[in-house]
C-alpha cells in the first residue's frame, strides 16, 4: 500500500527538507507540495490525496483554515500529520485531534513513530474516528458548535460553519485563554503585542476587566474578527461597537469614542467616516 500524500508549508525550506526524509519511506507517494493553504486545498480538490502533512502557521488561510475549508467544501478529508514550531505546551492542544503531529526541523526518529501511526491508521480504516477528531478542532478553534456540525456533516447538509469565530484563543506562557469575542471591549497595539481588554461578569453579576496579551497583528486580529461587531477606530486601535456610549468631535476638531465604561479613544481622521458610519447603524 501506498499513501498519496502532500506537504503543505510555506517555508521551501521546510518542504525540501521534509521531502527528502519522507523519499526514504517507499509507501510514501508525494504527489504535491503546496506553499500556502489555498494551494492546500487544490491540491486535495484536484488528487484527493490520502495524507496531508500541514503547517499551523501560515500567512493568509493557516492549517486550521485549510481544515475549515476542506470540510465546508465537502472534500474528501486527507488523514492531516500537523508539522508545527509550536512548542510542547501548546501542542498538546493539537495532539489529540490530528492522527500525529512533528515538530519542525522533522526528526528521523520521531517521523519514524509518525510513519507507524499512519501505516497502523489505514490497516484499521477508522475514517470516522479521525472524521470526528478534525471537526472537534475545527469547533474548538472557531468557536462553532461540535455536534451540530457532525449532524450537518452526517445528513449532507450545509455546514453552518462561520467565518469569524466566537472565541479568541490566547497563549499565556504555558496556558490558553479562551476569551469569548463578544466580551472584548477594545484591542490596541504594544510594539509587537496587542493588549486586549476584556470585561468579564462574575457569579455575583459583577463586571470585572482585565488585559490579555495577545502575539498577533492588527491585520490578522481584523481577519479573524466580524466587522459588523469589530472597528477600527485608529492605526492602533479596534474597538467592539456593541460597548459604543457615544461618538464626539472637539473643538480642535479631534474625534473620540467614549465606552460604557467610561474609556475614551481617539478616532485618526482616516477611519472617522467608516467609524461615524458603524456607530449609526
Amino acid at each position: 500500500m501506498s499513501f498519496k500524500s502532500i506537504i503543505v508549508d510555506d517555508e521551501p525550506l521546510a518542504r525540501r527538507g521534509l521531502a527528502v526524509r519522507l523519499a526514504e519511506y517507499h509507501d510514501i507517494e508525494l504527489i504535491a507540495q503546496c506553499c500556502n493553504g489555498r494551494e492546500a486545498i487544490e491540491a486535495i480538490r484536484a488528487y484527493s490525496p490520502d495524507l496531508m502533512f500541514l503547517d499551523i502557521q501560515m500567512p493568509g488561510l493557516n492549517g486550521f483554515d485549510v481544515i475549515e475549508s476542506v470540510i465546508e467544501q465537502g472534500l474528501k478529508m486527507p488523514v492531516v500529520v500537523f508539522v508545527t514550531a509550536f512548542d510542547q505546551y501548546a501542542i498538546k492542544a493539537f495532539e489529540v485531534h490530528a492522527l500525529d503531529y512533528i515538530l519542525k526541523p522533522a526528526d528521523e526518529s520521531r517521523l519514524n513513530q509518525t510513519m507507524e501511526k499512519i501505516r497502523e491508521y489505514f490497516q484499521n480504516s477508522i475514517n470516522s474516528v479521525h472524521k470526528s477528531k478534525l471537526v472537534r478542532l475545527v469547533s474548538d478553534v472557531t468557536g462553532n458548535d461540535y455536534q451540530q456540525i457532525l449532524t450537518e456533516l452526517d445528513s449532507n447538509q450545509e455546514l453552518s460553519i462561520s467565518t469569524y469565530s466566537d472565541i479568541l484563543a490566547i497563549k499565556d506562557g504555558g496556558e490558553v485563554s479562551r476569551v469569548p469575542v463578544k466580551d472584548i471591549l477594545w484591542i490596541d497595539a504594544a510594539g509587537d503585542y496587542m493588549c486586549v481588554h476584556v470585561v468579564n461578569t462574575n457569579k455575583h453579576n459583577n463586571s470585572e476587566e482585565s488585559t490579555h496579551i495577545l502575539r498577533k497583528t492588527m491585520k490578522e486580529l481584523e481577519e479573524c474578527l466580524d466587522p459588523k461587531q469589530f472597528i477600527r477606530n485608529h492605526r492602533s486601535t479596534i474597538v467592539n461597537k456593541h460597548y459604543i456610549e457615544k461618538f464626539y468631535s472637539q473643538m480642535n476638531g479631534e474625534y473620540y469614542l467614549v465606552l460604557q465604561n467610561g474609556k475614551e479613544l481617539k478616532v485618526s481622521r482616516s477611519y472617522k467616516d467608516k467609524v461615524k458610519q458603524a456607530v449609526n447603524s
